[in-house]
C-alpha cells in the first residue's frame, strides 16, 4: 500500500537552516566534512544527513505506517504500550500531556523494539499487530540494521572527538543488549490551529539524539544514543540554543 502524495512544504513559512552532512564522505574519513558534521553538533544539535543508503527502507516503513494505522482503533489497542516503563507497542492519539495545563497530543504511534526486530521470528520483548508482524522481516529489520550502522558510524566520529580511548562509547552500545531502542511511525492529523501540538517539547532518551522530527507520517530509529528521522511533510520545531522561540525545519527532499 502506497503513501499518499504530501503537499510541498509552504514557502511562507520562517525556518531555521541547518547543516546538510554528506553521510558518505562521513563514511570516507573526509576530515572537513566530519569537521561539519562537528560544528553541526556543538552548535546546534540537529542536521540533515544525506547519502545515508536507507532510502528504500524508509520507503517501506512509511507503508508499514500506512498499512498499521488503517486498523481498527479496537485491534490497535490490543498492543497498547504498557506501564512497565517501556514504549514498545501502539500508542493512541490524545494519550499523553504535551503541557503543563494537560493539553492532549494529536499523534499515533506504533513502535518496535530494536530487540524484537533483530530477534525475528521469535519475541523478545512483546508481539505486534499483523501488518508489522507481515513486515518485520522484509522492511522492519533491514530498517534497523542499517539505521544502526549509520548511527555507530556517526558515534565513532564523536567518539574520536571527544578524545576517547577507540571504542568507547560502541562497547557502552552494543546491538546484542536489551534496552529501549525502536523503530518508530508517527501519524498526526493536519493541524488544526496554533495551539494542537502533535507531541510535546522534548529532548530525546540516550546519549546523542541526530536528525530532525514531527508530522503527518514519520519513519524514525530511535537508539539509546541517536535518533535517526525521516519525514516527509515537515512540522518539526527546533529551539535553537541562547533563544526562546520555537522553529519550523523545512523538509528536504
Amino acid at each position: 500500500m502506497p503513501t499518499a502524495t504530501q503537499p510541498p512544504f509552504p514557502e511562507d513559512v520562517p525556518t531555521h537552516p541547518l547543516l546538510v552532512i554528506d553521510y558518505a564522505l562521513i563514511k570516507a574519513g573526509d576530515e572537513s566534512e566530519i569537521d561539519r558534521l562537528w560544528q553541526a553538533a556543538t552548535e546546534l544539535g540537529f542536521w540533515y544527513l544525506k547519502n545515508h543508503g536507507v532510502h528504500y527502507e524508509v520507503n517501506e516503513m512509511f507503508d508499514m505506517g500506512v498499512e498499521t494505522m488503517a486498523l481498527p482503533l479496537e485491534e490497535k489497542y490490543m498492543f497498547e504500550q504498557g506501564n512497565d516503563g517501556m514504549s514498545f507497542g501502539y500508542k493512541a492519539r490524545g494519550a499523553n500531556a504535551t503541557d503543563e495545563y494537560g493539553s492532549i497530543d494529536t499523534s499515533e504511534f506504533i513502535n518496535i523494539a530494536k530487540d524484537d526486530a533483530l530477534a525475528w521470528p521469535k519475541i523478545a520483548r512483546r508481539t505486534y499487530p499483523a501488518p508489522t508482524n507481515a513486515r518485520m522481516e522484509s522492511t522492519i529489520a533491514p530498517f534497523v540494521r542499517k539505521s544502526l550502522a549509520v548511527n555507530a558510524t556517526l558515534m565513532d566520529v564523536f567518539n574520536n572527538r571527544l578524545g576517547l580511548p577507540e571504542g568507547e562509547l560502541a562497547k557502552r552500545h552494543t546491538m546484542e543488549e536489551f534496552s529501549g531502542s525502536e523503530a518508530r511511525c508517527i501519524k498526526n492529523p493536519p493541524k488544526m490551529s496554533e495551539e494542537q501540538t502533535a507531541i510535546g517539547a522534548h529532548t530525546d532518551f540516550g546519549s546523542l539524539v541526530c536528525g530532525v522530527r514531527d508530522c503527518l507520517y514519520n519513519a524514525e530509529c530511535r537508539w539509546d544514543w541517536q535518533s535517526f528521522l525521516h519525514n516527509r511533510l515537515g512540522g518539526l520545531q527546533v529551539l535553537v540554543p541562547g533563544t526562546e522561540k520555537w522553529q519550523y525545519v523545512k523538509v528536504r527532499s
